[in-house]
């Protein structure tokens, strides 16, 4: 199953579930901008209540959700087994890359990303619709973990590449708007998202990001595992990962978690 689907390429599928994943750093509540103008048939997804769990500091601000609890929200959505599903935002597709990962790894397979997200769709011309929408309920059964995950004393001595996907000046430790500490987990790369894309904010293509990840030190075969600030933005490296032929493994606390544990080392700079 590809990543991601062109604009031109969802205009021509038909059944497909359309999720609406608006959420950014500072700007959590999407929902009054989805209601200004979405996709047709768009159903939103509210992030923080249905792709997270809550737990204490020393677990990261987004855990992965709870399987019942997500499966009750799946439903909600109107989604069924077997659905074809493409989620989008308005940031990169980096919310939405983390329903993309979410979804996958309760077992949806047949999930992707609309390259270019809300941006394309506009570009291309195409109408919106205001308000929300409330589908029937659905019907899909879940399961939980069919993509791999590490923990926090498993990115401590991670053997492989271990990607750090938040931008260069929060993984040098210059700058930390959130978390208790500034820096990155020692050992790990930097991998800003806005590599993964082109000047249009699509995904660049397989050969262009394999050449991106191999400056990282990373090739296929590789043990390679991604964390950033929560968990969030992470999952669209691992989505960039997959187009280039790559597997990698989350880290759902990821730096929110781990700077919330005195006992962990922190590493400044450019490693």
């Amino acid at each position: 199953m590809s990543v991601t689907v062109s604009v031109a390429e969802l205009r021509e599928s038909t059944g497909v579930r359309l999720l609406d994943v608006r959420w950014r750093l500072g700007v959590p509540d999407g929902r009054p901008a989805y209601r200004e103008g979405h996709l047709p048939g768009a159903v939103y997804v509210d992030l923080e209540s249905t792709l997270a769990a809550h737990g204490g500091p020393g677990d990261g601000r987004h855990p992965l959700p709870d399987r019942a609890a997500l499966q009750d929200a799946v439903r909600s959505w109107g989604l069924a087994d077997g659905d074809p599903v493409v989620v989008y935002d308005d940031w990169d597709n980096l919310a939405a890359g983390r329903a993309w990962w979410v979804l996958r790894n309760a077992g949806i397979e047949n999930v992707r990303l609309l390259d270019g997200g809300l941006a394309a769709w506009k570009a291309a011309g195409l109408p919106l619709e205001s308000g929300d929408v409330t589908p029937e309920p659905g019907t899909a059964t879940l399961v939980e973990g069919r993509l791999p995950t590490i923990d926090i004393d498993q990115a401590a001595t991670w053997p492989g590449v271990l990607l750090d996907a938040r931008a260069g000046e929060r993984y040098r430790g210059e700058v930390e708007p959130i978390d208790p500490k500034a820096g990155h987990i020692p050992g790990a790369v930097n991998a800003p998202t806005g590599g993964n894309l082109a000047e249009d904010g699509t995904f660049l293509g397989a050969e262009a990001l394999r050449a991106r990840f191999a400056e990282l030190g990373v090739k296929a075969g590789d043990q390679v595992a991604v964390y950033c600030g929560s968990g969030v933005t992470a999952a669209h490296t691992i989505a960039a990962l997959r187009i280039a032929g790559i597997d990698a493994a989350l880290y759902p606390g990821s730096w929110s978690q781990w700077s919330n544990h005195p006992d962990r080392p922190v590493a400044t700079g450019d490693r």
